[in-house]
């Protein structure tokens, strides 16, 4: 199978030298609990018969690559141990307690960094998969936070992994509508799952499907948020960027509807991951790095576009065949990845959230390189791939470099 577009083919824009597109804020928020492969052994010894299904996950398991995973409780939460699995309206009452605490710990980080007011922040883009309440979750951040009653939200479902990403284009093209009409745009971008207490129910499965579902073993608990802004008005001393938004690239790869998913069940949520997902992420991301760097002119040296070495790479983490997969097939080294590495061997795949967990990572972790690649997979499949610049730090207008 050739990982192309939906019709076949592939497009790509061209993007302007300047969108004026910034994150002045981004944040992460882990919950304080970690658990470790040792962690499902437990759970399963305590509620669930020996079985030839159950024996080869717990194998998978111990050979992941992820050392502890980030959870809103540790291995004797009452959620996870009562005599059957939470069913969704208890998943729904716990998310609406943990998730909306640790988005709202997320989004502080954010705001706090940027230095803004409240009252500046034009829109709320938000994702999770892992709840499905009407109003949703970010009604009651938003609440939390103080944000204006008009503030304009959206809420992204159906997306997954992807929602991280997928949620920053969203914002990125309501802000520069903003542009077009020369309004300033202070989009509040926000990813929350809380992922760890599903783990009943899909033990549940493996039980009585016999089947081998490994999702229980990567997914993590996590909320993530950026501020994103168009730069028009602002009213106070504006930060150093984090990351200026070059452009980005969106698509689903043809026939894979049922490779990647998360099905809703009475027990929550099932995870649909099938074995040959990692091949075809990986296969799928040179082509879409070839066209979304078509869109970039300014970028070719002595007219040559760059290659992938030349960028930094802040990809989802959705387990380690997909990171080594992506890091053969382009060419890369850990280097290359290693804030996708480093979150994901000490926190593991918080699904939607992760990718700015990795992009807010990747930033601490010394100068790196002067653009970064930024790239998750979620159902569909989707891809979604964006190129951001780190700004060269400057005293008084100079660049550092021409400071003596």
């Amino acid at each position: 199978m050739s990982p192309t577009a939906v019709n076949g083919t592939t497009t790509h824009d061209h993007f302007e030298s300047d969108l004026n597109l910034s994150i002045l804020g981004l944040g992460a928020e882990y919950p304080p609990f970690r658990v470790g492969p040792e962690s499902l052994e437990t759970l399963a010894d305590r509620f669930y018969p020996p079985s030839t299904a159950l024996k080869k996950v717990l194998s998978i398991n111990r050979y992941t690559g992820i050392d502890t995973r980030a959870a809103v409780g540790n291995i004797d939460h009452p959620l996870v141990n009562q005599p059957t699995a939470p069913s969704i309206t208890d998943l729904n009452d716990f998310f609406h307690q943990e998730g909306v605490g640790l988005s709202v710990k997320a989004c502080k980080k954010a705001i706090e960094e940027w230095g803004g007011n409240m009252d500046e922040i034009t829109h709320v883009v938000s994702t999770t998969c892992t709840n499905s309440a009407n109003p949703g979750f970010d009604h009651y951040v938003t609440k939390e936070l103080g944000l204006r009653a008009g503030v304009e939200k959206i809420l992204l479902h159906g997306i997954g992994c992807s929602g991280g990403l997928a949620a920053i284009r969203a914002a990125a093209n309501l802000a520069l509508g903003s542009s077009f009409r020369k309004k300033p745009a202070r989009v509040l971008v926000l990813a929350c799952e809380v992922s760890s207490v599903l783990v009943r129910s899909e033990l549940d499965s493996i039980d009585k499907e016999q089947k081998t579902r490994i999702g229980v073993c990567l997914f993590s608990d996590c909320a993530s948020a950026c501020l994103l802004s168009n730069g028009i008005g602002e009213e106070h001393e504006v930060p150093t960027p984090v990351y200026e938004l070059l452009g980005w690239k969106h698509e689903i790869l043809e026939d894979t509807e049922k490779d990647l998913g998360f099905d809703v069940d009475p027990l929550g949520w099932k995870v649909v991951l099938t074995p040959r997902v990692p091949a075809v992420a990986a296969a799928a991301v040179s082509p879409a790095f070839q066209d979304l760097l078509k869109s970039f002119p300014a970028l070719r040296t002595n007219g040559n576009h760059p290659v992938a070495s030349d960028f930094d790479w802040a990809l989802h983490p959705g387990g380690s065949t997909i990171i080594t997969g992506v890091e053969q097939a382009m060419n890369l080294t850990v280097d290359h990845l290693r804030a996708s590495y480093e979150i994901y061997v000490n926190y593991g795949n918080s699904s939607s959230a992760t990718i700015m967990a990795v992009m807010d990572q990747l930033r601490n972790m010394g100068e790196g390189r002067e653009h970064v690649v930024a790239c998750a997979f979620g159902p569909g499949i989707s891809l979604e791939m964006m190129i951001l610049r780190r700004p060269k730090p400057t005293i008084d207008g100079l660049l550092t470099e021409e400071v003596d």
